[in-house]
């Protein structure tokens, strides 16, 4: 039986989700709280892998059981029992046998939090911005430049593992609240170190520094180093990924 597990985590103390080495992850943590559960070792494969400090409000994984599990909702329970304060679990569900919570994603959402006023009660979870006043129409009119490409190797980072860098960009806006600026974007995939690249390069057009042309021109030289600063992951949280409703 395979079963999708709907998460969120806040990433501070974990070195992102990914198994590594000598280091605390998501991941590592999970497995080890369902292999005490279900007493044998229990892989799970997650949607996406985020970095070292960057938080999901909502991930999913998968795993699979050699039997069926009778009480899903009891199980979630008992793995927030055990689990540490900054990982829960929301949900459990059965999927089809060969359902994938990585290549079967048709689409993820991010988002990140700018504070444009010193706040000390959003300094963990936001970049706080100190620069020149932002011209937001600006930001979300380069926005629009975004969906005229699927090629995004400007904002990658480099020498990853992955076979293209293609992407297709749904969704991209900014939107103002009192004293903060958040930013959504929604894609089918995204690359290593996409979204906090885009961020990084938009913070330029509000600054009045690039503008549409010049976006393109990054975009279109496949060259990461052309693109504007990685803003901290701090800020960065998954928010949200789209399944197509025939793998449940």
């Amino acid at each position: 039986m395979r079963y999708f597990l709907y998460l969120s985590y806040d990433g501070r103390p974990f070195s992102g989700w990914q198994i590594q080495p000598n280091a605390p992850t998501v991941q590592q943590t999970i497995e080890e709280a369902l292999a005490t559960l279900l007493r044998r070792p229990t892989p799970i494969v997650g949607a996406g892998r985020t970095d070292a400090g960057v938080h999901a409000r909502l991930m999913v994984a998968h795993f699979d059981s050699e039997q069926e599990i009778a009480d899903l909702a009891f199980l979630a329970t008992k793995l927030n029992r055990l689990l540490p304060p900054e990982i829960a679990i929301h949900r459990i569900v059965p999927v089809k046998p060969d359902a994938h919570a990585r290549f079967d994603a048709i689409s993820r959402t991010y988002q990140y939090h700018i504070a444009t006023r010193k706040d000390p009660f959003t300094q963990a979870y936001a970049y706080h911005y100190r620069g020149r006043p932002l011209d937001v129409e600006a930001m979300n009119r380069a926005c629009e430049v975004l969906f005229d490409y699927i090629d995004f190797t400007s904002f990658s980072k480099l020498h990853t593992d992955v076979k293209t860098n293609n992407c297709r960009i749904y969704h991209a806006t900014w939107q103002e609240r009192e004293g903060a600026l958040i930013f959504t974007i929604k894609a089918d995939r995204f690359l290593r170190n996409m979204v906090r690249a885009i961020v990084g390069t938009l913070l330029e057009v509000g600054r009045g520094k690039l503008d549409d042309a010049g976006l393109r021109r990054i975009i279109e030289a496949k060259d990461r180093c052309e693109a504007g600063m990685s803003v901290p992951g701090h800020a960065l949280f998954l928010v949200d990924i789209g399944y197509p409703p025939e793998l449940f």
